[in-house]
């Protein structure tokens, strides 16, 4: 079973791009707090594909928390006559856990009549 499940925060802003006719891809860098006395920090690459790739575009930023269920994919290619390997999550859920900063500052700036009515 290739099943994946990580809370963290963004370590980059979501770079949204077209892949395809009506295809596209978001990709980010998550870190993971290890919980250990410790510290540090595991990161990882996930990708988002489709509508939840143009939603994650819209509303998460660097900084923001996220949970991700997701799988598991490898790549290997070459680089400059090196073998290069990478994994990386493919987001099938992503669940905002934070508000983003930038929603956060429209609310602080938005007058009170339009927040009341």
């Amino acid at each position: 079973m290739n099943s994946v499940h990580l809370i963290g925060n963004l370590a980059t802003d979501v770079e949204l791009r077209d892949v395809a006719e009506e295809k596209k891809v978001a990709n980010f860098l998550l870190a993971i707090d290890r919980g250990s006395r410790d510290g540090g920090a595991d990161f990882v690459w996930v990708s988002a594909w489709d509508r939840q790739a143009e939603l994650c575009s819209e509303h998460l930023e660097k900084g923001n928390r996220v949970a991700i269920d997701g799988r598991l994919k490898s790549r290997t290619w070459e680089q400059d006559g090196k073998r290069r390997d990478a994994v990386e999550v493919v987001a099938r859920r992503v669940e905002f856990l934070s508000r983003s900063n930038r929603e956060s500052r429209e609310a602080e700036v938005m007058p009170f009549e339009a927040v009341s009515a």
